[in-house]
């Protein structure tokens, strides 16, 4: 029986073995020589690359997407001349010209004088797990897409608005650019709902967003459901002039679809009212003072009647 004190060799053909088991790729780099002194057999099934072809560090670089390739390269040499320890995420190229996304675990190792001597380190194959990722982030993506659409429309909605007016105020100022905002309301929209039903309404409402987005679509221009049966158009970069032309299309292309609507008391079709204002933002001016003014003079174009646009109170 042993003594206490003694320790037991594993035989370097077992370390071998079990590294060789694994689904890892063990390497090892000779630092002076920049020459793969070990790579596992593994790489071979994954990558169709025989471990005889892992000759230098060149052969590795080469076998990176060149979109990855001088970030991955800059980055673990960087790292490893500082003798730090690190990881790198890349996607490497198959034989077949196919590639796979990989991890690389590096480990610096130093002589007695605390020179870098060699690298070593594990490949792990990492695609599922980047699969998995990229499909939380397109859900993610779509999640907040549908925070900010209206789902009965499929426009902007309220949340929307409000970021985008803010961005594009902002910019406005800033360039010292006109930025123009219409306000349009659906008049008598309730009694539409009461003559018709709400599940008419809402096919009113998306027929009228279709026509209002056809009729003001622009290259920055941008249209959402405000609330209710009242919608916002944000045009940046328009003057007063161009802003009145296009809530004219507006309430042209409604008037030309000849939507019946019994309940009107002011004809046979639906119609809808527009205010419209335009301003090159100040340091002292907000945007919401400035959607107020316009909302107010949406409302002035319902007192004086419906059916009209009113571009000054």
């Amino acid at each position: 029986m042993a003594g206490s004190g003694s320790s037991t060799r594993i035989d370097p053909e077992v370390y071998k073995t079990l590294l060789e088991s694994t689904k890892a790729i063990p390497w090892k780099i000779d630092w002076s020589s920049m020459k793969f002194a070990y790579i596992g057999p593994q790489i071979e099934k994954l990558l169709g690359w025989t471990p005889e072809s892992w000759i230098t560090v060149q052969d590795w670089a080469e076998r990176i997407h060149p979109e990855d390739r001088e970030r991955v390269v800059s980055f673990c040499v960087a790292q490893s001349q500082a003798g730090v320890d690190h990881e790198a995420d890349y996607r490497a190229l198959t034989r077949d010209g196919g590639y796979v996304w990989m991890r690389d675990v590096v480990h610096v190792v130093r002589d007695e004088n605390l020179a870098v001597e060699a690298l070593v380190g594990f490949m792990f194959d990492i695609s599922e797990r980047k699969q998995n990722e990229e499909q939380l982030l397109g859900l993610q993506a779509e999640l907040q897409d549908l925070s900010f659409k209206d789902a009965l429309t499929g426009l902007a909605n309220r949340r929307r608005f409000d970021h985008v007016m803010e961005r594009e105020w902002t910019e406005a100022k800033a360039n010292r650019q006109p930025l123009s905002l219409v306000m349009i309301d659906i008049d008598y929209f309730k009694q539409y709902n009461d003559h018709y039903g709400h599940l008419q309404g809402d096919a009113c409402l998306k027929q009228v967003a279709d026509l209002l987005f056809s009729a003001s679509k622009g290259a920055h221009d941008f249209l959402a459901r405000f609330g209710g049966e009242e919608f916002a158009l944000v045009l940046p970069g328009t003057g007063s002039e161009p802003a009145r032309k296009i809530a004219w299309r507006c309430r042209d292309a409604v008037a030309r679809a000849r939507i019946a609507h019994a309940g009107s008391s002011i004809g046979e079709n639906l119609t809808i009212s527009l205010g419209v204002g335009t301003t090159t933002p100040k340091d002292d001016e907000d945007a919401m003072a400035f959607i107020d003014l316009v909302d107010r003079r949406l409302y002035l174009a319902k007192q004086q009647g419906r059916d009209r646009i009113v571009t000054e109170a």
